[in-house]
Order: structure tokens, then sequence, then C-alpha cells
């Protein structure tokens, strides 16, 4: 497909760095104070070239083919703010990472009954989820985009929990259960403010992953969420995971053959000691762990999905323009 030109806000690094996989002119908004989706391309960036930053007060000077929504504030708020009224009559995809709030069932999608735009969900609990009204969904899976030649080593006995800031996120990220199975087990965990809560701190994208390498197992202790992307990076090098299974996890990780996951608190502590105690065997799950991660969740089906649904959905745009031409 031909490249296209298309804004998106700075909301998820390692999101972002995924997406703009697919080779198109991306543009990243910034202002000097930051804030929410600001950002630009991030400190020491891993991402394409071809992804560049744009002062917000020039955004309207871009020749854009496509606008990627990925909050209530970018929606409801930032694309009014700095895209030109011509602009804002383009295609809009609102791109939902996360899972309903405030209800789980009865939750009203910002982006619901908007005929102009196309909801892309990462997952199809959260699609199920969300009362999208008559707003077109798709589902595109994760994928990550790490080093590939990074591998999963399990030299430490202790297990990893790769979340930012757990402990202000509270109950919903599984503060509580951290707090629990590191009295049981030797347990860490790593992101932002972790140092506060007796875990090694935020680590730069670039380099979490090899040190995340080191553990013998990644530990996801989220009770609502969409699946955390640390599942996948884990997986993608090899590693064993131990989770609640809650939201889409259970539909990725089978007990016994790529980790285990439960909603029994004693039986994830069992599980965990157990692979601390065998190394093989959880050298055995990461194996297919990773085996899965690349039928699954790979960056090639990754990035064909995303380009079939940008030409889906500027495709459709054009056909609406050239009707209502015509009509005029």
């Amino acid at each position: 497909m031909r490249q296209l030109n298309i804004l998106i806000w700075h909301i998820h690094g390692a999101y972002l760095t995924a997406i703009t996989s697919t080779q198109h002119n991306w543009y990243v908004p910034t202002r000097p104070e930051g804030g929410e989706g600001y950002a630009g391309r991030g400190l020491d960036s891993t991402m394409p070239d071809y992804v560049r930053e744009v002062p917000a007060d020039q955004v309207q000077n871009l020749d854009l083919d496509l606008i990627i929504c990925q909050t209530p504030k970018n929606y409801q708020v930032d694309r009014f703010d700095i895209l030109s009224p011509e602009q804002q009559q383009l295609p809009v995809i609102y791109l939902e990472h996360n899972t309903p709030e405030p209800h789980p069932t009865n939750s009203r999608h910002p982006a619901a009954d908007d005929p102009n735009a196309t909801l892309v969900h990462v997952t199809y609990y959260n699609q199920l989820m969300w009362d999208n009204g008559q707003t077109p969904t798709r589902v595109v899976e994760h994928s990550v985009a790490i080093d590939p030649a990074l591998r999963y080593e399990g030299r430490r006995d202790e297990g990893i929990i790769v979340v930012n800031e757990l402990q202000r996120r509270g109950r919903m990220a599984g503060f509580d259960l951290y707090e629990q199975l590191r009295k049981r087990v030797p347990l860490t965990v790593a992101g932002m403010k972790a140092q506060d809560i007796g875990g090694i701190g935020e680590i730069h994208y670039r380099n979490l992953h090899k040190r995340v390498a080191e553990y013998r197992f990644l530990f996801s202790p989220m009770r609502y969420s969409s699946l955390p992307l640390a599942v996948i990076e884990a997986m993608t090098i090899g590693m064993p995971i131990i989770a609640l299974a809650t939201t889409e996890l259970p539909t990725v990780i089978e007990n016994g053959v790529h980790g285990f996951v439960s909603a029994n608190i004693d039986e994830l502590a069992d599980r965990m000691q157990y692979l601390l105690d065998n190394p093989d065997e959880a050298k055995k799950l990461g194996d297919n762990a990773r085996a899965l991660a690349q039928r699954r969740f790979g960056l090639d089906r990754f990035v064909d999905e995303w380009n079939s649904v940008f030409l889906d959905v500027v495709n459709s745009s054009e056909s609406i323009n050239s009707t209502a031409s015509s009509i005029l």
C-alpha cells in the first residue's frame, strides 16, 4: 500500500514502537511543557527515523491522511485543539488499550456511535466488554518490537514483575498481591517508582528486556487489565509466565505449557517456588512461550493487520468523500 501520513500521540511507548514498524510517515506532536501525549519520540528512542516529532502548533501545516487517538483526551480535546477544520474531517481510528471503566460491562466507549471513527481493540476481551455502540470495531492483537536476538537466561532465583507505578495503581494492578507473595518467594518489581516499594526501579526500554531475562519467571499481578505488553515481551524472549487467570490471559497461557495461570494465590505461590526449584522446567516452559509468541504475537502479522486496517479506513473515507462530491 502507499505510504500514509499518520498523526499519533505518544501514549504507550512500547506500543508506539511496535505500531510504527509499519513503514508510513508517522508524526508525533510535542509541546515544550510536555504533558499527556506530547513527549514526541521520547528520550533515546529506538523508533525508526520516519517517526518525526512536530510541534503541536505546527500540526495544522501537515498533509495528513489519518488520525489515531488513544485516550478520551486525544479524542475529545487534543484533536480539536491542534488539528485544522479540514484535518478534523479526516478518518479517525480510536486505538483502545484498556479494559472498560468504571464498570466492566456497562461502560460506554467514548467513541461509541461515531460514524467517522473506527474503534480498534487490542484484545477480543476488550471488544467484548466495552459498549461500542454502532461504531465499527476491529481487533489487532498485540506485538512488540524488541531485539530479536535477546533470549531468556533465568539465572536469578527470583521472579520479576514489570509494572509502572504499581503502588499507585493499587488492587487493580495487584500491588497487594506483590506485597503478599514477596513474603513467600523471592520477587521484585521493575518500572516507574518501583524503587519506592523495594523494587529495582525504572529501566529504559532499550535495556529492559536484557535485565528481565535474568530472572526465573515473569509474574503479572494485574487483576483487571488488557493483555499486558510485559507478558508478550517476556514470552518473546522465551520466559515462562505466571499470572492471574483473568481477562484475556487464560486464552494465552496454558498451564504446564507456557507457565501457569490461576485465581488461587496459594497455587500461584506454589508454582513460583516450583520454577525456582526447577530451572530446566522453567526453560522448557519459556521455549514453549516463545514459540507461541512467534505464532500469535509476531511483528510481521501485526504489521500486516494494521496495514489492512489503515487501507480499509482510508479507502472507505475516500469512497464516502467521492460519493459526496458527485452528489454535490
